[in-house]
């Protein structure tokens, strides 16, 4: 799986926007460039990652002098499958087509399942996640198990 710069911006801008919620003394909405300057990237790259967002209704944006962004969604509803999902479409695609989508003869039947089965983990992980999860620093404990074996920091 390969994850983008939109899916990145979007993830940690999420984050951003939870993290200010969760503090009383913040001022909400909030504006785009200082979520930006927040997680150190470029405004207008954010402001397109936001407006998909807002379309998937993760987050929602007001106009105007006060206006700016916040979370549609409460931190701890908010997957990061959803946001991927709604940035860059389905988690494991194949030729574009979903796994269990695939035409593939009789013969390559096992190949079709390896390619469910890196779906069903990649939901495994992403699904369980949440923004409050990263928002705390805390990951759910099978997920944050995954990150334990040293031959998992390793590239490959």
């Amino acid at each position: 799986m390969r994850i983008t710069a939109q899916v990145d911006y979007a993830v940690r801008a999420l984050v951003e926007l939870a993290r200010r919620e969760a503090d009383p003394a913040a001022k909400l909405p909030v504006k785009a460039q200082l979520v930006a300057e927040a997680i150190g990237v470029p405004t207008t790259s954010l402001e397109d990652v936001l407006a998909g967002l807002r379309r998937s209704s993760i987050v929602r944006s007001q106009r105007g002098a006060d206006g700016g962004w916040r979370l549609q969604l409460p931190a701890e509803d908010i997957d990061i499958a959803r946001v991927i999902r709604a940035i860059e479409g389905p988690l494991a695609a194949i030729q574009g087509l979903r796994p269990d989508q695939l035409d593939y003869p009789p013969s390559d039947a096992a190949l079709q399942r390896m390619w469910i089965a890196v779906r069903a983990n990649l939901r495994d992980v992403l699904e369980h996640t949440t923004i409050a999860d990263l928002r705390d620093g805390k990951l759910p404990g099978a997920v944050d198990a995954l990150a334990d074996p040293a031959e998992n920091w390793l590239p490959h």
